[in-house]
């Protein structure tokens, strides 16, 4: 009986030992976390964000965010607190990348991760999109397009992976001024086979960055795809308009289809926002706010990724807050045109 009560003393005796350790432990290992995630956005500089949600975290890709040639990324559980950067794709001796690592964008894509991303081919003179795979979001990321995957004759960037309702995997990408013969930049589309790794017919251009009536320029910059609540289709796209740099919007019933300019423009410089801004994306965040993130300002350094609530209100998206008249008006007119049909 005796040695009963002794065994059971001793238990407990080792049970509240391990508690106590444990209970020590937890601010300590609260500590160290917190002190991975001790960057904000104001800490560093970022252009050509993408923010991939995953598992509780946030990884935000972008031009400047690797230390070495190649892409980089930060991650973190509140897009307030950050940690990194994490080189996620160095190129290797050998590689035919020289320099213009921009815009790498990660997409979660049949249980694993794809990097689109441009860069400056030293065997075609050319900036081109290639495709990286890799199992973590963190990479290491391995190309697995023969190359640049967009065409060699001309310059092309800021792939972006769209799928579609019926699974089929598009690039929508941008076909720069820099490579086209009257010098107005165009954005253009091609099917992806399953896996990825190539076109499966030819590119098809979808407009030209002189169509919309507001627009003096000739960029087409950071194209993304979202479709609404109410099914339409829209890109997100940047420009340059009289204000700056800014984040346009089109629409059109699919990929392919044939796209219509919208009269208001998402993002630009006004009463509400001191700096232009732009190639922008959306990305639902862990509290289930739709959100798009930006880099402003464009030009002024330091440029930095800003993140801003955003309504989607079927026919087009707005951000959080009062309109301007103008822009209500250009809204209006924007929402009587969804009323006509578009081909498709």
């Amino acid at each position: 009986m005796r040695r009963a009560a002794l065994a059971a003393l001793t238990a407990l005796l080792v049970l509240m030992t391990a508690l106590l350790v444990l209970m020590t432990a937890l601010p300590t290992a609260n500590a160290q976390r917190a002190a991975e995630y001790d960057l904000t956005t104001t800490d560093f500089q970022l252009r050509d964000p993408f923010v991939l949600v995953h598992d509780g975290l946030y990884y935000m890709y972008g031009t400047g965010a690797a230390s070495a040639r190649g892409y980089g990324c930060y991650v973190s559980p509140d897009l307030e607190h950050w940690a990194g950067p994490f080189d996620v794709f160095t190129a290797p001796d050998g590689f035919d990348g020289v320099r213009d690592f921009w815009a790498p964008e990660c997409h979660a894509y049949a249980g694993q991760f794809y990097l689109f991303a441009s860069y400056y081919s030293q065997t075609t003179g050319r900036r081109g999109v290639s495709i990286f795979r890799a199992d973590d979001p963190l990479g290491p990321f391995e190309e697995i397009t023969d190359g640049h995957i967009t065409p060699h004759d001309r310059d092309c960037i800021d792939g972006t992976l769209y799928v579609d309702d019926a699974g089929q995997p598009y690039m929508v990408y941008v076909v720069e001024w820099t490579g086209t013969d009257d010098g107005i930049g165009r954005m253009a589309a091609a099917p992806l086979s399953s896996d990825l790794t190539r076109f499966t017919s030819e590119p098809k251009e979808l407009f030209r960055a002189d169509d919309p009536s507001w627009n003096p320029d000739k960029v087409t910059d950071g194209p993304f795809l979202y479709r609404s609540r109410t099914g339409k289709l829209l890109m997100l796209w940047s420009d340059f308009s009289p204000q700056g740099y800014c984040v346009a919007l089109a629409s059109a019933k699919s990929v392919m289809g044939t796209w219509r300019q919208q009269r208001a423009r998402l993002y630009t410089k006004d009463k509400h926002h001191a700096d232009d801004g732009g190639h922008g994306m959306l990305f639902t965040d862990l509290n289930g706010q739709l959100t798009m993130c930006i880099h402003a300002p464009n030009a002024d350094a330091p440029q930095r990724a800003q993140f801003l609530p955003v309504r989607d209100l079927g026919f087009t998206l707005a951000l959080n807050e009062r309109a301007t008249v103008q822009t209500w008006f250009m809204r209006c007119f924007d929402f009587l045109c969804s009323l006509w049909p578009q081909k498709d």
